[in-house]
This record gives C-alpha cells, structure tokens and sequence, in this order.
C-alpha cells in the first residue's frame, strides 16, 4: 500500500508540472497575440545588499510562474554571466518577462534582478527607470546594510512604491521583530507592511508576487500615442549587430516598423523584438509599458540612454534626464603584445557597449605601447570588466595600477588657453602641467556610510582618521548596530579600504559610498628618476602628508624588480627638485685582478684603474633600458 501511495503521489506532481508548463505555454501564446493592457503589466525590480538574497528570490519567482523546473541544478539562473557564477555575485542587471494568473486575470510582470555592489550601482539606476516599483530585500539575520540605505534612497527619489521583504527568516538567528524596528526607525516604514520570505525554501514567496500585483501600479503610459521607447541596455550579437533593451513609454512596435534613434534621424527597420522569459522568445508587436528586446539588424545601432522613436514623431524632446557618471578610478589597459592591438580594441568596444558604465579613451606609453585609460565605478568593477575580457573574448590585457581622477585650478593666460578652460580634469598623472602653473589641487571625496556593530565604533573611527576622514554625526540603527558617516578621500577609500574595515570588524561591518565632489587639497606630483632619466610612466599624484610614505615605498619595489646593470643605477622619488627617497641598485662586480697569477702591485693597480674609468665613462654615456616586464610588474595592481 505504501509503494502504491508513494508511486500515485509520484504520478500526481508528474501530472501537475505537465499542466503547470501547457498552461504556461498558452499563457505565453495568448500574451504574444495580443496587445497587452498596460492594466496588467508589472514593471518591478530586485533591490538589496550583497548577499541579501536576490538572485534566489528571483529563481523561485521563475519557478512560480512556470519558467523554470524546480532543481538543485537550476540556481542563480538569471546570473548568466561566467564571472558571475564564479564570484557569486550580480553584476548584470537582467530582465525575465513572467505570466502569472491571479483572480482569473493573466498578469505580466517584468523582472528585473539587479546588483548589490556599490561597484555596479549604475545597473540599479538604470533598471528603476523601467519600474513602478520594488521589492527591498533585507536579510532578517544581518539587518539593514549600508547598500540598503542607497537603495531605499535611489527608490524613494524616483518615487517608486516599495514592498520591504525580510528574507532568510527560516534561518536560526534571524530576527524579523528587530529588523522590522530598524526599518522603521530608518526609513519609517510600518512593521504590519514587511513580509517575511525564504527564498531558499519557497516560503511566503506567492504572497510576494501577489503583493506585487496589488501594491505595485501599472505603468503610467500612452498606448495611443506615436511610439517612443528608451533604451536600459545594449549588448552585441555576433551576427545580429546591436540588440537593445527597451522600455516602451507610448505606442506599439511591431516587426518591419521604420524607427529613427533621437540622436540620429536616419530610419531603421525593426528586424527582430522578443521578450526575455529570460531566453528569447519572439513577439510580433509590443505597446507601451513592456520591456522588450530590440534588434534594428548589423548597422542599426543603439547605445543606452538613447530614445527609439517612431519616423512621424516631429516634437522630440532633446532633454536627457539621466544623471551623467562619475567614474571613480581609472586605469591604463594595453595589449600584451602590440600585434594584438587591434583584436583587443574590438573586443573592449563589444564589452563597452554591455557596459555603460565605463569610459574608454585612447591612450599610449613608451614602455607598453599604445593602449586606453579606461574610467570605472570601482576597484571591482575594474576587476569584472579584465576578467570579462579574457572569459568572453580571449583577450589578454596588462592593467596598469588604478589611480583616480583630479581637478586642477591653472594660472597664467598661455596655459589656460592651451586648456581651453580654467579647470581641468587629471585622469593620468603624465597630463599634470608644471606646479608653477596651478593655482590651486582639487582631489575627489566620497561620503561614506557605515553600519558596523557597537563595540567596533572605536577602531572604526581610528581606520576613518587615519585615511584622512572627517566624521559626521552618526546614528543608531538599533542597540546593537549604528550607523556611521565620513567625509573620506576617494584615493583613500579605492584601493584597500573595504578589506581593512571587514579585517578590523571581523567581517561584520558594511560601507557604501557617495560622490561628494572636488574639495581643495594638498597635492603633488611624484616622479621617478633612474640615473637622472626621468621615467614617466611612473609618476603619480600624491598627497603630502602620504609622500614619504608613498615614495619609500616605490623606490623599494623598483630595487627588487628592475634587473641588475652593467653599472650602477640610482632610483630617485623626486617632487620638484626635492629627492624624498632614493634606492642604489648595485653594478654587476668584475674581478680584473683575478688572472694576476704574480709580479709587481702596479700592475693591479692599474687594471683597477682602467676598470673604474671604463665605469665613469659607461655612467656618463649608458642608458639604462627597463625591460617591458619589469614596467609590466611594478605597475599592475
């Protein structure tokens, strides 16, 4: 009899997941022959700190509405990327066009799985463009992170109804009765509103989605009017060219409609439109409200932030809205091999276009080559992007150590026509004019939030302090964990300072941070002197309270790393004139003396005689060349 149950029960779910799917496929047949009613379109997104919980939300909501089996090999689905399954972290924000039933109406409900990381805040940003709403996210075991903060503000500046969702309540340690006081004592959100999930087990998520269709509005568009769409996302097809993620905001589109870009009047033909289910799944027609995809063929085009607008629109609102992005470190990239030069511009061309949030100009060394000084939002968006690099399009790069940029106020009516402007952006040391010639250094700072617990408050302080912080008034979160607030150096703050706030907390504080613009500073420009000969490529900006340290530092790994000359080489720090540190690199030693098998001391006399003018006249005349490699490992990260 329990073999009989056990084999009906099989039998039963079998059965059930058959006609889960079939009902799932008419859905999508009856979504895709028709004009949708923007009544029942969703737009939402996924909005958390690291580790919150989002991509697992996000695989149980493709599971509820039938995208997806049930699996342990299903995970993270939405994270397609190779780096991101390797990290383990977002850092694509993806869309999933899901149907769902609820009272008898078929609803679709466009996800949008976004980031946690600071680094990639920009694919937040451009995600809530497209949405009505969010689901914030907040482990009931960690509580309110500094990420949190910046969500519900982003969110609440772009007036977005949130659903605050506790995650992780099946956990031992949880605690939803804390976690809901700190989200009310924070961001005065009512306790009786948070829902409580576990994403991993399944629990409360229905509710969630049902909550989505009832909270969240339907978007706020016109079906009637000529077609107008704004683009959240681009990327490259091998033979398709351009493919485009767009936000339609009034009319329809449909396969074979001419379009124009507002940015450039020439029309184009809409060759392919699909919704992400999260793979392709080609459409006919879509109206306002959805997010498709949109493909105008090989030479189409399309770059995000850009409107797709139907050829009878005339009243183009030229008005970009869009806050500009400020890049936070940049970097030189050069080919390994300058033969591979134009196979690795193509390809970060192709990943540039995935990624927006970087700017890539044309740069060139003596040491490496030519090459690019790449603008990032982060040390680990940096990282991603190298790494995506080599992944997704085989190439090899040498990255040259990040640094980030400055402003300079100049003087003197030659120069600041030279400019073409009386302040300048630095983004490369080697672009800083003489000392005599600025008025004044401007170094970038950055509002710093960190939720760290109590007992940590002092060496929290200290850290901060010690990289040149000025704190602000802080705040409790509860009567465990506060909130913390600096005024620090982005130089300070790029290069190791998450890992040493983790080190010093024992992994349990949290930071975010926020441009908070130039502020003047004492500023100079390091150089480094081998034997006299300037070395560009080593120069660097500095503060100086930190040039000491900084010019020891690399004068000792220059010692170690250039290779031993026929001669004596001297490493130099040096700013304007003034030599701060300096390293001797000793000469390769010859004995001339050693065939001397007898006779008079003279003759050894004079054979080191003869050595040591051979050596003046060699220093006087000798160049010292660096080999490529040695550049290569003084200046990576």
């Amino acid at each position: 009899m329990v073999n009989i149950f056990k084999s009906t029960h099989r039998f039963n779910l079998i059965c059930l997941s058959k006609l889960t799917r079939l009902s799932n496929r008419m859905n999508s047949t009856e979504c895709n022959s028709k004009i949708f009613d923007r009544r029942k379109i969703r737009n939402f997104s996924i909005v958390a700190h690291v580790d919150h919980g989002k991509s697992t939300l996000a695989d149980r909501l493709l599971e509820l509405t039938g995208v997806i089996k049930a699996s342990t090999e299903n995970a993270q689905v939405l994270d397609q990327l190779q780096v991101e399954k390797e990290r383990g972290i977002t850092v694509k924000a993806v869309t999933a066009s899901l149907n769902y039933t609820f009272k008898n109406e078929l609803y679709l409900l466009n996800l949008i799985d976004t980031p946690g990381h600071v680094d990639f805040s920009n694919e937040v940003v451009r995600s809530v463009t497209a949405c009505q709403g969010v689901i914030l996210l907040v482990d009931a075991n960690e509580g309110i992170q500094a990420q949190t903060v910046a969500v519900h503000s982003l969110a609440k500046r772009n007036n977005l109804i949130i659903i605050p969702t506790l995650n992780k309540v099946d956990l031992p340690r949880a605690d939803p009765d804390n976690v809901k006081s700190q989200l009310n004592s924070l961001f005065n959100i009512d306790p009786d509103t948070v829902l409580s999930i576990s994403a991993k087990k399944g629990w409360g998520v229905k509710e969630l989605l049902e909550a989505v269709i009832t909270r969240i509005p339907p978007p706020d568009v016109n079906p009637t009017g000529y077609f107008k769409a704004h683009i959240i996302d681009t990327w490259h097809d091998k033979y398709r060219g351009v493919l485009c993620l767009a936000y339609i905001h009034s009319g329809t589109v449909e396969i074979g409609q001419e379009v124009k870009w507002q940015s450039n009047p020439k029309q184009h033909t809409v060759k392919y439109l699909a919704l992400l289910r999260p793979g392709e799944e080609p459409i006919n027609k879509a109206t306002a409200g959805q997010v498709v995809m949109v493909g105008l063929g090989p030479k189409g085009g399309g770059s995000v932030g850009d409107h797709l607008l139907s050829i009878e629109a005339t009243d183009i609102d030229q008005t970009n809205n869009a806050q500009p992005i400020k890049h936070m470190v940049y970097a030189g990239i050069f080919p390994a091999d300058q033969s591979q030069h134009i196979f690795l511009s193509d390809a970060i061309k192709k990943l540039a276009l995935n990624d927006s949030a970087v700017s890539v100009n044309v740069d060139s060394s003596p040491a490496l080559g030519q090459g690019w000084r790449v603008g990032f939002l982060g040390l680990l968006h940096l990282d991603v992007f190298t790494q995506r690099l080599l992944q997704e399009y085989k190439a090899e790069a040498i990255l040259t150590a990040p640094s980030v940029p400055y402003k300079i106020k100049l003087k003197g009516s030659k120069i600041i026509k030279h400019y073409k402007s009386e302040e300048v952006i630095i983004t490369n040391p080697l672009q800083l004019p003489d000392s005599k010639h600025i008025e004044e250094y401007y170094e970038p700072f950055v509002m710093g939030t960190i939720i760290t617990p109590v007992e940590f408050i002092g060496a929290v302080t200290t850290l901060c302090v010690d990289r040149r912080g000025t704190p602000l008034p802080s705040s409790a979160v509860d009567e465990k964990m506060t909130m913390m607030q600096f005024i620090l150096p982005l130089s300070e703050v790029v290069i190791d300072f998450h890992d040493t706030l983790k080190s010093i907390t024992s992994g349990f504080a949290s930071f975010d941070y926020q441009d908070y613009g130039f502020h003047p500073s004492a500023l100079v420009r390091m150089d480094i002197l081998i034997n006299g000969t300037l070395v560009e490529e080593l120069s660097t900006i500095v503060h100086t309270s930190r040039l000491e340290y900084n010019a020891r530092r690399l004068t000792e790994k220059l010692k170690e790393m250039i290779p031993r000359q026929m001669v004596q080489v001297a490493i130099q720090a040096v700013v304007s004139g003034k030599v701060y540190a300096r390293e001797t690199l000793k000469a390769y030693r010859k004995d001339v003396t050693a065939k001397l098998y007898g006779g008079d001391v003279t003759r050894r006399k004079k054979l080191l005689k003869q050595q040591a003018e051979g050596k003046k006249k060699m220093r006087s005349v000798a160049n010292i060349k660096i080999p490529r490699n040695t550049f290569i490992d003084v200046l990576k990260r």
